[in-house]
């Protein structure tokens, strides 16, 4: 079975493509009270200089679960702590001015309770901000459950796999605690070619695959992903140089506490 720690040189491979919506999401965060920022699932740190950069003076803070992630994130410089905490556990010393959280809470379930939750934990005036991939039911996400299925019947349990909410039911949690505003962009992605596979396939094995990999052995991942390289052939058609625009749907959300 696959370590079940994160790649960061996997998935730093994509890093340009995936702090584009971080990016996104950072310029919708208006005025903030006095207090921290937290980077809440910071990963490899690609946010640290930048949050620095944008609240100079105050304390930005990383929080992650993965050893593997936080020792990349420490040598950014961006960050004034690291803290190794399962995120949806995670309490801050004092109550911060803005959670910032890029791809990180669709990894966690019940957000019905993890949001209101964290929402409790900032500065009054404080702001929640969140992005998480919203790509589950296309070819390239769907696939990986589908022929796990086929494959090796009952070994994966999608319900173990990353997932959100629909924007009404954000919206829904949300409204009662602040000012909301929710959002999706599109995103298309230039893949680059890649010599051993598609390209789409490199892209969501070190995310949205994790799971399934790592309940399969080295020749079943090996006949899983001959399959998926087929299917994303058709799903995804390759231009003549290799590479392939990959359409990325992501939903972001912004609460303003009162």
């Amino acid at each position: 079975m696959a370590d079940t720690d994160w790649n960061p040189e996997s998935y730093g491979r994509f890093a340009s493509l995936r702090l584009r919506p971080a990016l996104d999401l950072l310029m919708r965060v208006g005025d903030l009270p006095e207090g921290d920022i937290c980077d809440l699932g910071c990963g490899a740190g690609a946010m640290g200089l930048i949050l620095m950069s944008r609240y100079d003076g105050r304390r930005i803070i990383g929080v992650d679960s993965s050893k593997a992630m936080l020792e990349k994130a420490r040598g950014t410089g961006g960050y004034d702590e690291l803290v190794e905490a399962d995120i949806a556990q995670w309490g801050p010393e004092n109550p911060p001015a803005l959670i910032f959280s890029n791809a990180a809470l669709h990894w966690l379930p019940e957000h019905g309770q993890l949001l209101p939750r964290l929402a409790g934990l900032l500065a009054p005036g404080g702001t929640l901000a969140v992005q998480v991939p919203h790509q589950n039911r296309a070819p390239s996400h769907r696939l990986w459950h589908d022929l796990a299925e086929q494959l090796f019947p009952g070994r994966f349990d999608p319900g173990s796999g990353p997932g959100v909410l629909e924007p009404v039911d954000y919206h829904r949690i949300l409204s009662p605690l602040g000012d909301v505003a929710l959002w999706e962009t599109e995103f298309y992605q230039q893949l680059p070619a890649a010599g051993d596979g598609h390209p789409v396939r490199h892209f969501t094995s070190s995310t949205y695959a994790r799971p399934v990999l790592q309940v399969l052995d080295e020749a079943e991942t090996a006949r899983l992903v001959e399959r998926y390289d087929t299917a994303m052939e058709t799903a995804y058609p390759l231009a003549a140089d290799g590479s392939v625009l990959f359409p990325f749907r992501r939903l972001f959300f912004t609460l303003t506490v009162r």
